[in-house]
């Protein structure tokens, strides 16, 4: 294989381009801490705090911030845990940032990882699809679906068909059926109908200007608890599915996000001026 000239190597890496992740700022172990604290006094259990701060961070492409924010979750949680539920988090949040972030999370985490960690982490793969099981695997991607959009789940089916027919193949069976629904299998870390809507709520307002679809998982979230699929044992999951808990949900979120840029806004999608390169 031919190797790369120096001017196209450039290219890539050029500054405007931002082809690195954004680094952890000063302080930021201590912000978690203290939205851990602020958490807690709210009645919001360490799952759910710790769902939507880790699918903020993994949206923001911020590696060693993650790695701070396990620190600051695993001495008030069991470590392992805290370890499983945050790179659950982290695959679901596939479906909302895409492949790329979450291999660079994902890969980072598991490097901050002290080896003791590392060693007792599930390596039991939970979603490979089956003639066995793929029928299963859709209707529970279908059943989430219409738990998620009702009454609009047919009518956003069909809009969806409209702008390609298989843009709510792929959403339903690869998106909701085999990745957002909760496995057959057992999970380690699960992270189960609440805390997906807590998840989705997470990453699509760090991500700025996807306003329809932050809407319409707040709605989802608060249908889990009315259609009776929300867990019982989400500490805190009722109340974030009200109007109080929603609007902390969404500013905690806004938080992170400044925290995390120093008050310049997301790294997803950073309104700027055109790009010109300057090699």
């Amino acid at each position: 294989m031919s190797k790369l000239s120096p001017t196209l190597k450039q290219l890539i890496n050029a500054p405007f381009a931002k082809p690195g992740a954004l680094p952890a700022p000063q302080g930021i172990k201590a912000f978690y801490q203290n939205l851990a604290k602020d958490a807690a006094a709210r009645g919001v259990g360490v799952p759910a705090w710790l769902s939507m701060a880790t699918a903020t961070t993994m949206t923001m492409n911020s590696p060693d911030s993650l790695a701070e924010l396990y620190r600051a979750a695993s001495p008030e949680h069991d470590a392992v845990a805290t370890a499983e539920l945050m790179r659950e988090v982290g695959l679901k949040c596939i479906g909302f940032n895409g492949v790329p972030r979450t291999i660079n999370m994902l890969n980072a985490f598991r490097a901050s990882l002290p080896e003791n960690i590392v060693s007792s982490l599930s390596t039991e793969p939970t979603r490979i699809p089956s003639p066995q099981n793929i029928t299963d695997m859709s209707a529970r991607g279908q059943q989430l679906w219409k738990s998620i959009y009702d009454p609009f789940d047919k009518k956003l089916y069909s809009k969806l068909a409209d702008s390609h027919p298989d843009l709510p193949v792929h959403i339903l069976h690869s998106e909701y059926g085999a990745l957002f629904a909760d496995p057959q299998e057992k999970v380690q870390g699960k992270v189960g109908r609440v805390l997906t809507s807590v998840v989705a709520v997470s990453c699509l307002r760090t991500q700025t200007g996807v306003g329809p679809q932050v809407l319409s998982h707040v709605f989802g979230l608060r249908k889990a608890f009315k259609d009776g699929s929300a867990e019982t044992d989400v500490e805190g999951g009722e109340w974030l599915a009200g109007d109080e808990g929603s609007v902390w949900l969404l500013e905690s979120v806004d938080k992170i996000v400044e925290a995390l840029s120093g008050g310049k806004g997301s790294s997803y999608a950073p309104g700027s001026s055109p790009i010109k390169a300057k090699l």
